[in-house]
C-alpha cells in the first residue's frame, strides 16, 4: 500500500523564497517602502551565498527552472540534485527555516505563506522527492511525474500547448488585477504581469516588453519637453530632462525591483502628461 507523507510548505525552502518574491512584488505595487525593505532584508540575510537555505534553493532551482530537456537528461539532472542534497546539513537547514519563518510571522504576517506561487506543485514534488521519510515507491512515482513535467516541451510533431504553469499564472494575474483594480494603469498592469512572469521564464518576455515600453516613454517625455509650458519653466524642464536621462540609463542596468518601480512612476507621469498636455 502506498503511503503519503504530508508536505509542509513552510519547510519547503523554495516555497519560502518564492512566497517572499511575490510579497516583494505586492509591496512595489502598493508603494509600501517599509514592508519592501523588510522583505528585501529577509531575502538578503537568509538566501545569501554560503547559507544553508541558499545551497538548498540552488538545488531546487536546478530542477524547477529547467525546461526543454529530454527525459534521459532530466533523470541525470535529478540524480545529481539528489546526491548534492544528501551532502547538505539538514539540521542547519531546519534551523535557518525556523528562524526565517519566525521573522516572517513577526515582521510581516502569516499571510505571506498564503501568497500564490504559480509553480507550487513542482516545488512540493521536489520537496517530497528529497524527503527520506517519503516511501521509496512514492518517491519513484513522483520522480517520474517531475521528469515528465520538465521534459514535456520536448515532444515533437505535436501542436504546441500552453504549459500548465501558464494557465495557473493567468489565474494569478487575474486575481492580482482584481485586487488592484482602479489603482493601476493598463500599461502598469502589463509591466507587473511581465515582471511576475519573469521569475520563471528567465525574463525574456519582460526584456522585450521593457525595450518597447521604454522607447515609448522616451518619445512621450521628449515630446512633452518641447511644450511651451515646460520650456518656459526651468524647474519643469530640468525634471523632464532628468526623467529622460533615467530612461536612457536603463539600457545599461540590470532589471531589478528598483528599476521596475521607476518605470511604473514614469508610466504614471507619461499618462498625466498625455491627459493634461503639460
Amino acid at each position: 500500500m502506498l503511503t503519503k507523507t504530508r508536505h509542509n510548505k513552510k519547510r519547503n525552502t523554495a516555497f519560502l523564497y518564492e512566497a517572499l518574491v511575490r510579497e516583494l512584488t505586492k509591496c512595489i505595487v502598493s508603494k509600501d517602502e517599509t514592508r519592501k525593505g523588510i522583505v528585501v532584508s529577509l531575502v538578503k540575510e537568509h538566501f545569501a551565498k554560503g547559507t544553508a537555505l541558499r545551497s538548498e534553493l540552488d538545488l531546487y532551482k536546478t530542477l524547477y527552472e529547467s525546461e526543454d530537456l529530454d527525459a534521459r537528461l532530466c533523470e541525470k539532472l535529478l540524480n545529481e540534485v539528489k546526491r548534492g542534497h544528501d551532502l547538505l546539513n539538514k539540521d542547519e537547514i531546519f534551523s535557518e527555516q525556523t528562524a526565517l519563518i519566525n521573522k516572517i510571522n513577526k515582521l510581516l504576517s502569516k499571510n505571506v505563506f498564503s501568497n500564490f506561487v504559480p509553480n507550487y506543485k513542482n516545488l512540493a514534488t521536489i520537496a517530497q522527492i528529497l524527503n527520506p521519510d517519503v516511501s521509496i515507491k512514492h518517491r519513484v512515482l513522483l520522480e517520474g511525474n517531475l521528469i515528465e513535467a520538465i521534459s514535456a516541451e520536448v515532444e515533437s510533431d505535436k501542436e504546441p500547448m500552453a504549459p500548465i504553469d501558464n494557465l495557473v499564472y493567468k489565474t494569478f494575474v487575474s486575481k492580482f488585477n482584481e485586487q488592484y483594480d482602479g489603482k493601476l494603469l493598463e500599461e502598469q498592469r502589463e509591466l507587473l504581469s511581465k515582471y511576475i512572469a519573469s521569475f520563471h521564464d528567465e525574463g525574456f518576455g519582460l526584456k522585450i516588453y521593457l525595450n518597447e515600453e521604454v522607447s515609448r516613454l522616451k518619445s512621450v517625455m521628449a515630446t512633452a519637453a518641447q511644450q511651451d509650458e515646460i520650456l518656459e519653466d526651468e524647474v519643469l524642464l530640468e525634471n523632464a530632462t532628468k526623467v529622460l536621462n533615467i530612461l536612457n540609463e536603463f539600457r545599461d542596468k540590470e532589471i531589478d525591483p528598483a528599476m521596475i518601480e521607476q518605470v511604473l512612476k514614469v508610466q504614471q507621469l507619461a499618462k498625466e502628461l498625455s491627459l493634461n498636455g503639460n
